[in-house]
């Protein structure tokens, strides 16, 4: 690379700038590690749809808490009828204290267990507050990194793809 720079010098006002090996070399480094979760994602569902192995966070739990058990119900069997879980547990009663409007609350109240895809844990909340009747719902979802890997593929069968 020497006796380049030594038969093709760089103007002065260029001397400054690096030279295209090293421009090319950094693009391509930049765009390799912008580009590393996409070629991961690719990776791991190759690899799963070669050895049927689980994605760890394909699926989620989503926790919901209800006021009362007949509630919990209604909306468990909403979220079963339009497909958006593979199952939802209802847990008894529970005491809850939390903070409403500055003051300290205490009940007692119904929690659900979802179980899902988690692509679909977006679709689910936004239906599960369009019927809840609390007016800030209780919805939190965390994705399921493993697990019994016959239970697993049992969600992903039963709660249809996006």
């Amino acid at each position: 690379m020497e006796w380049l720079s030594q038969r093709c010098p760089l103007p002065s006002s260029a001397q400054g700038w690096p030279r295209p090996g090293r421009g090319t070399l950094l693009l391509v480094l930049t765009l390799a590690v912008l580009m590393y979760p996409l070629l991961r994602g690719l990776a791991l569902q190759l690899t799963s749809a070669l050895t049927g192995s689980y994605i760890p966070g394909t699926s989620s739990m989503a926790f919901i808490n209800c006021l009362n058990e007949q509630i919990a119900k209604d909306i468990a069997r909403a979220i079963m009828d339009k497909k958006l879980a593979a199952q939802v547990n209802i847990l008894p009663k529970s005491s809850a204290l939390y903070f409403w409007k500055g003051e300290l609350e205490e009940s007692t109240e119904i929690l659900l267990i979802v179980k899902t895809r988690t692509s679909k844990i977006g679709e689910l909340s936004n239906y599960v507050r369009s019927i809840h009747p609390f007016e800030i719902p209780e919805i939190i979802s965390l994705p399921i990194d493993q697990g019994n890997p016959l239970y697993l593929k049992w969600i992903e069968e039963n709660v249809p793809r996006d």
